[in-house]
């Protein structure tokens, strides 16, 4: 996966990874000492960063949305990804631990909901007939329905909820607008967006860094929350770094 526009920080250095000690799977960029560490241990650094607070579903969680990938031959680590990625976002706006978990976990779960999914749907190669996007759409409100028996994770549940809500009301499943939408799957929806375009599929190639911002720019102010893109912005020379890792993981054999 080239991003010809994605600068320095997408050079590729196959390497051991420091944390892990995975062989021949870190990439030095992702490092400010030049040392090589692999995805995951990478992400698992940022959310330390953000001082989440742990607590006993971590692990569970974590696990979940593994296997929900997995099934959904998702990129990697899809689901752990955006919920850092968007952490990274969410400390523009919060500094309570327990309120950067919330979200954190939100964007983590943000597909549980696609468990109840027939596979048909869920892993058909073509567009979806009508009936079929009915099915899609309720997957937001059956995963909010699987947190609700836990209260640790309400807020959680919230962003689960909302995080296909767009900013101009044209969104579902409620149809919800601007701050009507919990702040969470505001931040999530711009690195949602993000993760997708720059990922490879297998009906297309993923795009560089520079046209997926030039998309979430564009969509500000419909799609997206012009603070979030703003916040986006902000923070561009981190994410670029944490796309750059993604798509040069990928292209380690």
């Amino acid at each position: 996966m080239k991003r010809e526009n994605d600068g320095p920080d997408a050079r590729l250095t196959k390497g051991d990874c420091i944390s892990c000690n995975a062989l021949g799977t870190g990439i030095s960029a992702a490092l400010s000492d030049g040392g090589c560490c692999c995805e995951a241990c990478y992400l698992n650094s940022r959310k330390q960063e953000a001082n989440t607070s742990a607590h006993a579903y971590e692990g569970f969680a974590e696990a979940l949305v593994a296997a929900l990938d997995l099934r959904e031959h998702e990129t990697g680590l899809h689901s752990k990804r955006v919920a850092c990625h968007t952490l990274v976002l969410a400390r523009c706006f919060l500094s309570r631990p327990e309120h950067l978990r919330d979200v954190y976990w939100g964007a983590l779960l943000h597909d549980v909901g696609k468990i109840g999914v027939p596979d048909a749907v869920l892993l058909k190669r073509g567009p979806l007939d009508e009936g079929e996007w009915a099915v899609m759409r309720t997957h937001p409100e059956a995963g909010s329905r699987i947190l609700a028996p836990l209260p640790a994770l309400a807020e959680a549940a919230r962003v689960v909820l909302c995080h296909e809500e767009r900013y101009d009301g044209s969104g579902y499943p409620a149809g919800l607008r601007g701050n009507e939408i919990p702040l969470g799957a505001r931040l999530f929806a711009v690195i949602d967006t993000l993760d997708a375009m720059t990922s490879d599929r297998p009906y297309r190639r993923g795009v560089d860094f520079d046209t997926a911002k030039a998309e979430i720019q564009y969509m500000s102010g419909s799609q997206f929350d012009p603070l979030a893109v703003e916040a986006f912005i902000q923070e561009e020379a981190t994410l670029r770094k944490m796309v750059a890792l993604k798509c040069n993981a990928a292209l380690v054999p």
